[in-house]
């Protein structure tokens, strides 16, 4: 009987996963392969829920999220009698990852939902004056709710381009002035003006990353998330992660972002 002996490497205690991404971003190489501006395969599929009136499933590489638009008949708010109302949920569900856990939003999750609904109002993509049914009385509120399936990483800019999709989805159910049939949708689509995308930028280093695994994030500086509304102009900003960003950060994170987002409207 032979016994072969195996030399073992001592493992180094000392491991620091941020050095080992940058040693790799410093020779053009991501965990997954990708070069920096490169984002992973994109799939949007329109209409996967039957009980909302418009809906969407966003896949980024093996991220994954779906969002819902439910349309309501409410009353308006009193300084804005004649326009409708949008508003955006997260729910970061335990499925989709280990960090998640059940219970009151977390600080993510209201960050998250903020980013989006901030990208939507900004961008004036609804004109909520046609939302509006009965000045003062009755108008339509745009719910969305975007819950995540799988977290692999870039959350952010896949919550919302699902929320975005599902708007552009969803169809206004009869009503009869009293009550609403959501069995019956009618054909007509909400009044949308234009599609706003956002697109987030990591810095890791001295390198700036866009659609991050969720490696990267850990890893990550800060971020920019930019959102665009197609035609070159900035309707929304939101930095995030502990170090600050100089104007020449801000200014490069921004040009990616908005070179990207044209990538990304493609898919709607």
């Amino acid at each position: 009987m032979f016994i072969q002996k195996i030399k073992c490497k001592k493992v180094n205690k000392m491991f620091n996963p941020k050095n080992h991404i940058i040693k790799g971003l410093n020779k053009g190489i991501r965990l997954d392969g990708r070069k920096t501006e490169d984002y992973r395969e994109v799939e949007l599929e329109y209409g996967v829920s039957k009980t909302a009136e418009g809906s969407a499933k966003v896949k980024i590489g093996d991220t994954e999220v779906i969002a819902g638009a439910k349309l309501l008949v409410g009353t308006p708010y009193p300084d804005a009698p004649d326009s409708g109302t949008l508003m955006v949920n997260v729910e970061l569900l335990p499925l989709s990852s280990p960090r998640f856990e059940s219970g009151p939003p977390s600080i993510e999750a209201i960050e998250l939902a903020r980013v989006v609904d901030r990208g939507i109002r900004e961008s004036k993509e609804v004109d909520i004056k046609q939302l509006c049914i009965t000045k003062g009385e009755k108008v339509w509120i745009i719910s969305i709710d975007v819950c995540t399936i799988n977290d692999a990483g870039n959350l952010l800019d896949a919550s919302a381009l699902a929320a975005i999709a599902a708007i552009k989805d969803a169809r206004f159910p009869e009503f009869d002035g009293e009550k609403v049939d959501y069995k019956k949708l009618t054909d007509k689509p909400l009044p949308i003006k234009r599609f706003p995308i956002a697109v987030t930028v990591l810095k890791i280093g001295d390198h700036y990353v866009v659609d991050p695994l969720r490696e990267e994030e850990e890893c990550a500086g800060a971020r920019l998330t930019v959102t665009n509304t197609g035609d070159d102009i900035i309707c929304a900003l939101q930095k995030g992660g502990d170090l600050p960003l100089t104007s020449e950060d801000v200014d490069k994170m921004v040009g990616l972002a908005t070179e990207k987002s044209k990538y990304l409207k493609k898919f709607l």
